[in-house]
């Protein structure tokens, strides 16, 4: 009998070794059921956890007069018969006379005997196998050995199978993520590398030169380089130093003081929160790519005479960039230049891709207030440090 039991068991195991997807599985169990057990009907559900049911999946017996067909198939609520009462309480039974049991839900016809057996592994329920008899007292406590051990084999082999798909699929959206987020660099990349801003920085470093401003032109030239370098770069990173961001920053603005005549004026300053911060990191191209904005809605309206005050502070959970825009008149942020719209709806959609997977909780905030000397815009953009 233990030699017996042992190689219905490896058979079992050996059927289900090559089996990719759960169809294939259950149909192999309700066959074998009834060819190495000698079952004259088996019926697989699996469990609906979502609408709280048991769905008839396969099955050899009356149930499927064509292969891989049922005749019928129905839905069990969990609690509801037998079937659905062994689904709900994970435990196996043997019913020696269904018609002396009230739980008893009778499907294409009445027979006598009945065994339950849940398919379940680490206290998950994945299913139930469901075997009648036409003769009562047939099923044995040999029989609920048996179909017990082959369940939890079963349920070994669909957790694998859903893990796998589990993990295929979480790749396809890493991919799908990490797709979307080289294409959203690449469009802040030639953002921040427009013809417009490219050829007026390098128009104005070539006016240094023809008029004998060597020094100035070399300057300018250096700065240039060291911000499109800064740009290639990260376009492989995910974060990169604060120091450097605002080295970049202050490098960016100074083009952009050359490439508007003097349009604006700025002062960038770091000071310390709660705790002693040695060192931060933020996100890339977050801060670099809402100065693009920033600057180009700014300048759209060619007022002259504009101040940009730009304070960090940085605390050891996040890094707070506040800016104050000072102008003698100011349209609300973006909403008369469509062309700066897009570019803004653009950096808001990186902002919540870095807020969805990566859990940042970026936040910002824009209000604009009228000043005495002509209006006032504050802006308040908050960072995870990361260091």
């Amino acid at each position: 009998m233990g030699e017996a039991f042992e190689n219905i068991l490896i058979y079992f195991s050996k059927s289900l070794m090559g089996k990719v997807n759960e169809e294939d599985i259950l149909w192999d169990l309700a066959k074998n059921c009834i060819a190495k057990l000698g079952f004259v009907d088996c019926v697989v559900y699996l469990v609906d956890h979502k609408n709280n049911l048991l769905v008839q999946k396969a099955a050899y017996g009356p149930k499927n007069p064509k292969d891989r067909k049922l005749y019928k198939p129905v839905e069990i609520n969990i609690g509801d018969g037998i079937t659905g009462y062994v689904a709900l309480s994970g435990q196996a039974e043997i019913i020696n006379d269904t018609s002396k049991d009230v739980r008893y839900i009778e499907d294409d016809a009445l027979r006598l005997s009945e065994i339950c057996v849940p398919i379940v592994y680490e206290d998950t329920i994945y299913g139930v196998i469901d075997c009648e008899h036409p003769q009562a007292n047939f099923f044995t406590a040999h029989h609920l050995k048996m179909l017990s051990a082959i369940a939890s084999i079963c349920a070994i082999k669909i957790k694998s199978v859903r893990d796998n798909l589990a993990l295929m699929a979480e790749k396809d959206r890493l991919l799908e993520i990490k797709e979307e987020m080289l294409e959203l660099k690449l469009k802040t990349l030639n953002s921040q590398l427009n013809p417009h801003f490219v050829f007026n920085a390098l128009n104005s470093i070539q006016y240094y030169i023809t008029t004998e401003k060597k020094k100035l032109a070399l300057e300018y030239l250096s700065t240039f380089s060291k911000l499109v370098r800064f740009y290639l770069n990260q376009l492989e990173q995910d974060t990169v130093s604060l120091k450097e961001e605002i080295e970049m920053l202050n490098a960016f603005l100074k083009l952009q003081k050359l490439r508007y005549d003097d349009s604006f004026d700025y002062d960038i300053s770091i000071s310390k929160g709660e705790g002693q911060v040695e060192e931060a990191i933020v996100p890339s191209l977050v801060i670099q790519t809402f100065f693009e904005n920033l600057i180009e809605d700014a300048m759209g309206n060619q007022q002259k005479s504009q101040y940009f005050m730009i304070s960090f502070v940085v605390s050891e959970a996040s890094v707070t960039m506040e800016v104050q825009h000072k102008s003698p008149n100011m349209d609300p942020f973006m909403e008369n230049h469509p062309e700066h719209r897009e570019s803004i709806l653009q950096w808001e959609d990186q902002i919540n891709l870095l807020n969805s997977i990566k859990n940042y909780s970026i936040v910002y905030t824009i209000t604009n207030a009228p000043d005495q000397k002509g209006h006032l815009r504050n802006i308040t953009l908050k960072l995870p440090n990361l260091a």
